[in-house]
């Protein structure tokens, strides 16, 4: 306990000095290969900010992975979502390093969670070793890269963070070496009305700039002429020399007539504010257009620490008779930088197109709690759900009901509830709340069931209903047979799939023993490997049993021999 104490103390103390300056020599690569990155730190994602680096595994699993320096292993967990398989280590100078997608972790830390796994009797678990219990040296073997979780693809996510308040910062701050020498990419330039007399170009509405690149690099947008006040937003991203990944900006500038207005940077941020990246976005064009516009002005919500600088919360104040020069400066992390010049003319002019609103029977208001009655369901909205007030449009039903469409984001959690009495006691447990998506696809949601009453909470706007799932789970051995012989077998493979809810919980014996299946859900397989203290026998004997997520289950059973 004294150790533990002890250790705290001296991370919180080293943490005061390492995070004002970035060691540039404490830390080694986690990889024995060329770093090539396929996602940069503060990248824009779905609600959040990325809060590490994506480092390219050549695309492959297997590959060595390295403590990046001497430390202590503070948490390890294995999961089908997220991270899959990661370690984090504490380090003496007040850091701690993340290696997530793993595919497996090195043998005594392999051991060390496999205790735990089977004394839990769960694939999904985590760990939390005594301060010092699991201490690595620096280069040491901790894993090998692979591609669980939520990865689209093999790759080590690597990440580095203050051991204290656990605020990941950009790991290429640390003097690890990235070839690039490729200026970021401007693909969208917009302007804004946003005051209620303001326009732009004759119109109230947003409007999509055009540029031309000029003789020195830079671009040129087309002249605005507007009355009142305006902002921009850029659709921009960045590429290393040696990977063609469109990878996020670190660091946007916007100055009016030489002065500073908007300066942020992706250097590091809070966990805790990373949805506010919904406020950075023009998220009503990400849910139309799946294009992430960036805001280089600040709208009240808008709260996070990313900002350097801001005037007039990145605004500008367009007088008739004045001219203005907006310069936009697009830099990554190596400072090359891509610069687009908009010159602005204060003009008013006749209005041609005015300003769009869908107005709806129901007017939101963000700061005060709203319940809505659709028909055959309820939601309820707590306040500040939403980031800004708006027309909510809302669709009756007695099993399906719309709340709105993707092109508002909520911050919080919401509650739906639908009134299941019509449905029988037996009828019901098969039944669960269902989100459509374009095509009208069900996708299942956790249902909370309390007598005639179904519940979900969620952070997605859209349509819901009442589905039901009658079929039971499908399983299949994939590399063996009934009655082979096995002998010179590494692993048992089999395939669990389901139609509708999808699958809840799996378990599996081998001659009546619990053993440690892990479940790839993006394969739709569960895998055994084999181990000598519970494969004992010649005849071996498999249950697996696979229930989904309203209850049906299937029992599979099959035997095999081996030596």
């Amino acid at each position: 306990m004294k150790a533990t104490i002890f250790g705290l103390i001296f991370l919180f103390i080293s943490t005061a000095f390492a995070q004002e300056n970035f060691p540039q020599d404490a830390f080694r690569s986690p990889l024995d290969i060329p770093l090539v990155l396929a996602g940069t730190f503060g990248e824009l994602r779905s609600n959040h900010f990325h809060s590490g680096i994506d480092i390219k595994t050549q695309q492959r699993e297997g590959l060595k992975a390295y403590a990046i320096a001497d430390g202590t292993v503070t948490r390890i967990k294995v999961s089908l979502w997220g991270y899959g398989k990661v370690i984090y280590i504490a380090h003496p100078n007040g850091y701690t390093s993340v290696y997530g997608h793993l595919q497996k972790f090195s043998p005594k830390i392999e051991e060390y969670i496999n205790k735990t796994q089977y004394k839990k009797q769960a694939f999904e678990v985590e760990v939390f070793p005594d301060f010092g219990e699991l201490k690595v040296d620096q280069g040491e073997l901790i894993a090998y890269t692979g591609n669980t979780g939520g990865s689209s693809g093999p790759h080590l996510h690597f990440e580095i963070r203050s051991s204290v308040s656990e605020k990941p910062t950009n790991p290429l701050l640390y003097g690890y070496d990235i070839k690039d020498n490729t200026v970021p990419v401007l693909s969208g330039l917009y302007v804004y009305p946003l005051s209620k007399d303001s326009q732009v170009n004759q119109s109230a509405n947003k409007l999509e700039l055009k540029f031309s690149k000029q003789s020195d690099g830079s671009f040129l947008a087309e002249k605005v002429y507007a009355t009142g006040t305006i902002g921009f937003g850029i659709n921009s991203f960045d590429r290393q020399d040696l990977a063609a990944n469109q990878n996020g900006l670190y660091q946007v500038q916007q100055l009016v007539n030489g002065k500073i207005y908007t300066d942020y940077d992706l250097e590091s941020f809070s966990f805790g504010e990373t949805r506010y990246i919904n406020t950075l976005i023009d998220y009503q064009h990400f849910g139309r257009y799946r294009q992430r516009i960036q805001k280089l002005f600040k709208t009240p919500r808008n709260t996070m620490s990313i900002y350097n600088e801001v005037y007039n919360n990145g605004e500008i104040d367009v007088a008739e008779g004045l001219s203005y020069n907006v310069e936009i400066l697009m830099k990554d992390i190596e400072n090359n930088t891509t610069k687009v010049v908009i010159p602005v003319e204060g003009k008013k002019e006749v209005l041609k197109i005015s300003k769009k609103e869908d107005k709806t029977a129901h007017y939101l208001v963000a700061k005060k709690p709203n319940t809505y009655d659709l028909g055959g369901a309820q939601v309820y909205f707590p306040s500040n759900t939403f980031y800004e007030d708006f027309y909510i449009d809302l669709k009756k039903g007695a099993d399906t009901v719309t709340i709105h469409n993707s092109t508002v984001p909520a911050h919080q959690n919401f509650t739906i509830t639908f009134d299941a009495a019509k449905f029988s006691p037996e009828e019901r447990k098969q039944l669960f709340i269902a989100r459509l998506d374009s095509k009208l696809r069900p996708s299942h949601m956790t249902t909370y069931k309390r007598g005639n009453t179904f519940s979900t909470r969620t952070r997605n706007l859209g349509t819901y209903t009442i589905a039901k799932d009658s079929v039971a789970p499908k399983v299949r051995a994939t590399n063996f047979k009934e009655k082979q012989w096995l002998s010179n077998y590494k692993y048992l493979s089999l395939q669990i799939t389901d139609d509708l809810s999808g699958i809840d919980t799996y378990s599996a014996t081998l001659n009546g023993k619990w053993i440690l299946m892990e479940y790839e859900p993006k394969k739709n397989t569960i895998t055994y490997n084999f181990d000598a203290n519970i494969v004992d026998q010649k005849e071996c004997n498999l249950e697996v049993v696979v229930t989904d997520n309203v209850g049906n289950s299937t029992t599979f059973k099959s035997s095999f021999y081996r030596k």
